[in-house]
């Protein structure tokens, strides 16, 4: 998989468009939680008042921190005395009976050291306000002061005001009373310090006046707004990073399926031998099409999970209770079990999958290819069943997987809700026990669903990963795959005689098929001259068409050699080398298209050279015959016109590229016997000076030929013209006389 990527290199600023996205993304999404904290912790709980330093503060009230401060004139030289005026009367409605001090304008360090100061007095204040407490503060001290001998009044202790009692305490008493204050304080958390002070200064500014129903409206509102306006840029990362996505996953399929396409035409015949047309054609289309998809949401799964499962992590390390960070640390280890158990079970299936997927194709291929000859056979019912097999084997292997993969929601599911439960039994305590609050329990709730949730979305992938890792491995076999048959470095390859033009040279020449144990030519030696026609004839299996297969190099000889133009064709470019040659096939194979383009396949001619060649290759009549002359249609593989018109429309094609040799693997076959006289008399023309290469199965075809090759068994057993061969050659001699009358052999002409 890894070695594909490397095919991105192309989309590289995309991909750094995708990261910058994905980062903001998470941020974004990280911030989030912290929002919904703020709103349950600052603007509900603590009634949208955000850190213990009040705004406005009452006389009484700055006299009675005095009693807790250890810094009482830094703390009173931060306020400044509120005229009665009709806007402050209005604003702090109780400065009509008593004096209001509000802050000054400080600096933020100045800020910061005032919290200080303030919290400690403001928490210990909030504290003597509980009723229940301030019962049981009366009670030790009114025992304490017996207990003492002090001469001081019982009736103030039915005041309600614990601050009045406070000022005529006495100083050992006052000391035990903060001491053990102090002690209680020190058990709290931060977050449960900054809350009590807090809670003071709400209950303060009520007895001011200040509506703080409304400050806690325009907090909720403020932090709202905010938090709506972080999840909009969320959103727009989101769909940015999926328009970016689905654009590199289209440029990386585009460009690989060229990759594959290129080297699967640079394979030998070998190489089509070996892989099999069905699965070159599967693994170009699905194999690519899953690594596709899969890049699709690689980017916004696999690296935008880890972003946020690290960015989470750090941001619970850094601002929430680290006494449940093993929740999430239990879930993470969970999710990595259950998914490498399925990921263990489904990647051999997989793989068998995609064999499955070939053979399936492989098997619908030939049937479809062979519907006539399957129908005339009547066999149609086994190819039903053996269809029905293939069909059956991928069925129970798709069914295996998709149960096993089935298990993962529920199971994910299941880990999800416990961790959820878990987390609310075990902050439940903690908010009980007061180190704790709602918000940031709450919070702690999201972060730990992100990160549960970014491995969530990665163990997803393991859906779809095996099947693309199968598909990687299968296309990096062909891209990886070197062809047997290549060119040399440009600067090492050899140069063609002009001076020997035209010529073809077997210079001791053995061949074998691969895998194959015997040799199917033997020691062959002999040359096509330029202007002159060499016929190669045999029976059935005795290598003809091989033969001809080796000179445009469809395969390397096992052994000797093979020259053109004085150029052992090892040597040169195979692209030079075949476009010297005109080469016609035994099976005529046309393109879907037209007349014209399978004509002008090879090379771009003008009108009047493609008429010539129809022409010449005797194909004009059945072409101006079609409504359409060269305009019409060709289906797919030519299966709207017969085999003789295939074959002369091949011909008329290897015509169009005026080559200097000219190759008929037993071209002629599907031609009556008329249409071949008549299209053997019009080649003459064409091809002086040129050197033609005919196999044949008709001995009439080749009677006039400068030169025939008898073969027999991959060897050859006669050279040599038909005159010569008829008094040299038994083997000859056999196949004309069982194909002609004495008289025909005794002709010059045909």
């Amino acid at each position: 998989m890894l070695k594909l990527l490397k095919n991105l290199k192309r989309s590289w600023k995309s991909l750094l468009i995708i990261f910058i996205l994905l980062c903001i993304q998470a941020g974004a999404d990280l911030k989030l939680p912290n929002f919904t904290s703020q709103i349950v912790n600052v603007g509900i709980q603590q009634g949208g008042i955000e850190n213990p330093l009040p705004e406005a503060i009452r006389k009484s009230t700055l006299d009675n921190i005095k009693n807790f401060s250890v810094d009482y004139n830094k703390i009173l030289s931060a306020y400044e005395k509120i005229e009665k005026n009709e806007d402050n009367i209005t604003k702090y409605p109780s400065v009509e009976n008593e004096d209001i001090y509000k802050l000054k304008e400080l600096t933020k360090q100045e800020k910061e050291e005032l919290e200080k100061n303030l919290s400690t007095p403001l928490m210990v204040m909030n504290i003597l306000e509980n009723e229940e407490y301030k019962e049981q503060i009366k009670q030790s001290i009114k025992s304490s002061i017996l207990n003492s001998n002090n001469n001081i009044n019982e009736q103030i202790f039915e005041s309600n005001d614990i601050f009045q009692i406070l000022k005529i305490l006495p100083e050992e008493v006052m000391s035990n009373l903060l001491n053990g204050i102090n002690k209680q304080i020190d058990t709290m958390s931060e977050s449960i310090k900054e809350q009590s002070a807090i809670a003071f200064i709400k209950t303060e500014y009520e007895a001011i006046g200040i509506n703080t129903t409304n400050i806690s409206n325009m907090y909720i509102l403020k932090t709202g707004a905010q938090m709506l306006g972080v999840a909009l840029v969320s959103m727009v990362c989101a769909i940015l990073i999926m328009y970016y996505s689905s654009r590199v996953a289209a440029q990386f399929g585009k460009d690989l399926r060229d990759k594959v396409f290129k080297k699967t035409l640079s394979f030998s015949t070998k190489e089509f031998s070996e892989f099999g047309a069905a699965s070159l054609i599967t693994r170009n289309t699905n194999d690519i099409q899953r690594i596709q998809d899969l890049l699709a949401i690689l980017f916004r799964v696999v690296v935008y999970g880890p972003i946020i499962a690290i960015g989470g992590l750090i941001t619970v390390i850094s601002t929430s209770n680290l006494s449940m960070a093993w929740i999430i640390g239990l879930a993470v280890v969970l999710i990595i079990i259950v998914v490498g158990t399925l990921f263990g079970a489904t990647m051999p299936r997989f793989k068998l999958m995609q064999k499955l997927i070939d053979k399936l194709n492989l098997v619908s291929r030939e049937i479809l290819t062979g519907i006539p000859v399957i129908r005339a056979f009547n066999t149609q019912k086994r190819e039903e069943n053996r269809f029905e097999t293939a069909n059956q084997d991928l069925m129970k292997s798709s069914i295996f997987v998709n149960r096993v993969m089935s298990l993962m929601m529920p199971i994910m599911t299941l880990i999800m809700q416990s961790i959820i439960l878990l987390i609310i039994w075990v902050g439940g305590h903690n908010i009980n026990s007061g180190v704790m609050q709602v918000g940031d329990m709450m919070a702690f709730l999201q972060y730990a669903m992100q990160i549960i949730m970014s491995f969530l979305m990665i163990s997803m992938i393991s859906i779809i990963l095996p099947r693309a890792a199968v598909s990687a491995n299968r296309i990096n076999e062909i891209i990886e795959k070197e062809p047997e048959i290549k060119d040399k470095p440009e600067n090492e390859q050899a140069k063609f005689d002009e001076n020997k033009k035209g010529t073809v040279e077997f210079k001791d020449v053995s061949f074998k098929y691969p895998e194959a144990d015997t040799d199917v030519l033997n020691n062959i030696t002999f040359t096509a001259k330029a202007g002159e026609t060499t016929a190669i004839i045999g029976s059935t299996g005795s290598g003809k068409s091989t033969i001809v297969n080796l000179i445009p190099r469809f395969y390397d000889v096992t052994s000797g050699e093979i020259l053109v133009d004085g150029a052992n064709i090892k040597d040169v470019s195979q692209k030079e080398l075949r476009k010297r040659i005109g080469f016609v096939p035994q099976k005529g194979m046309l393109f879907s298209g037209t007349i014209e383009s399978n004509i002008k396949y090879g090379k771009d001619i003008s009108d009047e050279e493609m008429e010539k060649a129809a022409d010449i290759a005797q194909a004009t009549e059945f072409i101006n015959n079609k409504e359409d002359k060269f305009k019409s249609e060709i289906a797919q593989g030519g299966n709207n016109v017969s085999g003789g018109q295939k074959q002369r429309l091949s011909i008329a094609r290897a015509l169009a590229i005026d080559p200097e040799i000219f190759i008929f693997d037993d071209s002629f076959s599907a031609l009556d016997l008329k249409t071949d006289r008549n299209l053997r008399e019009a080649l003459k023309e064409k091809t002086e000076g040129k050197t033609v290469i005919i196999v044949a199965q008709r001995v009439s075809t080749i009677l006039n030929a400068e030169q025939i090759i008898v073969l027999e068994e991959g060897k050859i057993v006669g050279i040599g013209t038909h005159d010569e061969l008829m008094e040299s050659c038994e083997t000859y001699k056999q196949i004309a006389t069982s194909q002609l009358s004495e008289e025909e052999l005794k002709r010059k002409e045909m």
